[in-house]
């Protein structure tokens, strides 16, 4: 009898555990598949941010790198190391023309400058802006925004409606409005760089003017607008048998530019489209600026053409600004 109450009370006892564990390992195991679902759900999230992440900083690096036309210092020897390995006679050539800029010359540092049909506007406008240079005495006897229609209606200049904006290749009865707004974001930038007095202030806004693409190209054509009103006054005086500089004779002399017309028609309206500045533009630019832009051709290292400048023999004492090249089509900016 005692046996039988034992074996009863085990028998309820076992039927009582399992069925609490039925119910126990069943929640448990809901509990088990959840915590698994819930787990791989925030690592497929995490997975996702993070290669969504990943994707957005690599497109801002992207986009701000492409935009970024002019680079930060970088050590003068260390970047003729990089670019001109080898035992090539140019490659001899430019490493012996790089020490000859960092020892005799002073030059510790170089910014590239992207490289593209604007590139010699950049180099020297990017200087003009950082150095705070001020206006050309010109500039500040006469409002330049006024110019696009002073040209048509004081000298008669219908033709500048065949004016070419660079890559743009815009003509027609806007050409006035499109110059007077290029010509005008000139002047107020150039007024607010010239108004900065602290150096580091000044570098840190060309970082964020010489990023944006679309600003930039408008003051590139504000300066080849300026160059061909230049040529235009200049060919007016020498019609009056007025003495005029040396380089606009020589200018006017080419079959190709005769006169501004013809200048612009034939080299102005390429600029930033198919090609640089020519040497000759170069003496335009620096004369139209009144900067003296001496540059360091290192293609040309021991022969006398290795240093020149732009003008010759400026007329007044100009604030010089420096370039160097490897080839006469691409510009860097020298940091002494």
């Amino acid at each position: 009898m005692g046996n039988d109450q034992i074996h009863s009370w085990t028998l309820v006892t076992n039927q009582a555990v399992e069925s609490a564990w039925r119910v126990v390992g069943g929640s448990l195991m809901l509990a088990v598949g959840f915590l698994t679902a819930t787990l791989c759900y925030f690592r497929r999230l995490h997975l996702c941010l993070g290669h969504w992440l990943k994707w957005w900083i690599g497109y801002l690096q992207r986009k701000f790198k492409r935009n970024l036309s002019v680079e930060a210092e970088v050590d003068l020897l260390s970047y003729c190391a990089r670019e001109w390995k080898g035992d090539t006679p140019r490659a001899k050539l430019m490493r012996k023309a790089y020490e000859e800029l960092f020892w005799r010359h002073h030059i510790k540092c170089v910014r590239q400058v992207k490289r593209d049909n604007y590139d010699a506007l950049r180099s020297v406008l990017f200087q003009i802006f950082s150095q705070g240079l001020s206006f050309p005495s010109w500039m500040k006897e006469k409002d330049i925004v006024k110019l696009p229609e002073k040209l048509l209606f004081s000298q008669g200049c219908n033709w500048i409606q065949q004016y070419s904006f660079g890559p743009e290749k815009y003509t027609g009865s806007n050409v006035y409005g499109k110059l007077r707004k290029c010509v005008e974001l000139l002047k107020t930038q150039w007024t607010e760089f010239s108004g900065i007095k602290d150096y580091h202030q000044r570098g840190t806004r060309c970082n964020v003017l010489f990023s944006d693409a679309m600003l930039e190209y408008k003051l590139y054509e504000a300066l080849k607008f300026i160059m061909l009103y230049h040529v235009t006054e200049v060919y007016e005086q020498m019609k009056a048998n007025k003495i005029i500089p040396r380089l606009f004779r020589l200018l006017f002399s080419r079959e190709t530019s005769t006169d501004p017309l013809s200048f612009m028609m034939n080299h102005l309206n390429s600029v930033g489209d198919t090609c640089g500045l020519e040497q000759i533009d170069m003496f335009i630019l620096g004369y139209s600026l009144e900067v003296k832009i001496k540059v360091f051709r290192l293609f040309k290292f021991n022969s006398r053409d290795f240093t020149v400048c732009y003008p010759e023999e400026p007329l007044r004492e100009w604030p010089e600004i420096s370039l160097l090249t490897e080839n006469d089509h691409h510009y860097h900016i020298p940091v002494f």
